[in-house]
């Protein structure tokens, strides 16, 4: 069959484990996809949805907030800061998180770096979960 094992870690452990047969993911420079007999790589990975198709169809998509992904002999290892499932991603805690980096991007006190990176986690988690 035309699998690959997927591992996906975060600090506070492990989010998804297992056989899959796709994987599209947030690189720095553009999303890419992962199949079987993929060449081994090592990338940098941004802000962004993470997709998943397992051998039967069906589909995973998590909101990562950046990391690393290492492909290695039908291996695919993701380490993110943080990611969340669609199914648990809390829409009332996301769109507040979404007020608070826009109401902090239009006050000079905060670090505007910070506040958009805030923004666009909060965005990404709006679009995966809304989806």
């Amino acid at each position: 069959m035309n699998t690959l094992q997927a591992h996906i870690l975060t600090p506070d452990g492990p989010v998804f484990e297992g056989e899959i047969k796709s994987i599209r993911l947030p690189g720095v420079e553009g999303d890419f996809q992962v199949l079987q007999q993929h060449a081994s790589l090592i990338s940098s990975l941004t802000i962004g949805p993470v997709s998943i198709v397992q051998p039967d169809g069906k589909s995973h998509k998590f909101a990562i907030s950046g990391g690393l992904v290492e492909v290695n002999q039908n291996q695919v290892t993701l380490f993110a800061e943080a990611a969340e499932h669609r199914e648990k991603i809390n829409l009332e805690r996301a769109r507040a998180a979404k007020e608070r980096a826009e109401q902090r991007l239009k006050e000079s006190q905060y670090d505007q770096a910070r506040a958009e990176a805030s923004l666009r986690r909060a965005i990404n988690r709006l679009k995966i979960a809304q989806k």
